[in-house]
């Protein structure tokens, strides 16, 4: 199994959360999410945001904390990365012109906002 979770460092109506993802496949992770209790309406086009407590579960039954950099690098590398708006990670040097260009910060809500 190659579910990842990055920390829950990620602030959002006074809690934290982490990204649950699949260097796999989106099957992988559906599967894995529903063991979880998450809804497949929860889907972020390539993850599920969770909050800390999900997180313990979701290492508990398997998933391999891993930092966001890391997570980011493998969902590339598998070819399963949405195009972000934000381009690259900080500090991440800009590999294309897309990155170069790209000073977006993200502003979508989670699941939680609906």
């Amino acid at each position: 199994m190659a579910i990842l979770v990055d920390h829950a460092i990620w602030p959002h109506r006074g809690r934290r959360w982490a990204h649950l993802v699949s260097d796999r496949s989106h099957e992988e992770l559906h599967a894995f999410a529903a063991r979880l209790g998450l809804r497949r309406e929860y889907f972020q086009g390539d993850h599920y945001d969770v909050p800390t407590e999900i997180r313990a579960h979701a290492i508990a039954l398997g998933a391999e904390a891993v930092s966001s950099t890391v997570l980011v690098r493998r969902l590339r590398a598998a070819g399963l990365r949405k195009r972000s708006r934000i381009g690259r990670l900080p500090g991440e040097p800009a590999t294309s012109t897309a990155d170069q260009s790209s000073s977006v910060v993200r502003t979508r809500g989670c699941h939680h906002d609906r």
